[in-house]
């Protein structure tokens, strides 16, 4: 049987319980009707899509710690740090926005929508603004 949090317990239990299906997808097919393959598969890719992004992230982020010299180390430190949180944040939305499309489509409800591309696609855009600032201007420490 699927974890359902129980009324009145709130995100927190409901978060929990997504939690735990990452752990036990086969727990998924416990619930609704099977969609078409199709939309299975499609939603695959895109969780793959997503790992993607995060495994960039986190090689852009090793990439400017270690290729980056002149910029001055605190910098270079914090832009790194920012990738590579990014990246590890990115593969963990990856897994429960998995969860979370699959059991809509089980239940045939719309999809989840979510905040997180726009929130990651401006802060690549501030970080990619500084970085080309810091290159431009040899930022050195």
């Amino acid at each position: 049987m699927i974890d359902r949090p129980r009324p009145g317990s709130g995100a927190l239990a409901s978060a929990a319980a997504n939690v735990r299906l990452w752990f036990a997808p086969q727990r998924i097919h416990e619930e609704g009707e099977t969609p078409d393959y199709r939309f299975t598969l499609a939603n695959e890719r895109t969780f793959l899509a997503w790992l993607r992004t995060s495994l960039a992230l986190v090689g852009g982020g090793f990439a400017v710690d270690q290729f980056l010299p002149h910029i001055s180390r605190p910098l270079r430190l914090t832009l790194a740090l920012v990738l590579l949180v990014g990246g590890a944040l990115c593969a963990v939305r990856a897994v429960n926005q998995w969860v979370r499309c699959e059991r809509a489509m089980r239940r045939g409800e719309d999809l989840p929508i979510s905040r997180f591309p726009t929130v990651l696609a401006l802060l690549l855009a501030v970080l990619s603004a500084v970085l080309v600032l810091a290159v431009a201007f040899g930022w050195a420490g």
